[in-house]
């Protein structure tokens, strides 16, 4: 955590909620806590990690950026030997 004014420190977690909150929570009346989180849940794992594409990741998935991301490095692995 950093000091109070600093408005860098949490801008990825901001960004994140106002999409969720935009593309997902808004206008929806959930009948109980359990079927929010049940329904945000399947929102996060089943479209907004494996499908969704973002920009910061050059336009690839969260899954599919980490999946280039530990091919980069074993490949790197294998080329220095270790």
């Amino acid at each position: 955590m950093s000091r109070r004014g600093n408005c860098h420190d949490n801008t990825c977690e901001e960004i994140f909620f106002a999409l969720l909150k935009r593309e997902r929570i808004r206008r929806r009346i959930y009948k109980s806590i359990e079927e929010g989180k049940a329904d945000i849940f399947n929102n996060i794992e089943l479209f907004y990690n494996p499908t969704r594409r973002h920009g910061n990741n050059n336009d690839l998935s969260s899954m599919a950026y980490e999946k280039n991301y530990f091919l980069k490095q074993l490949s790197v692995k294998k080329t220095r030997g270790d």
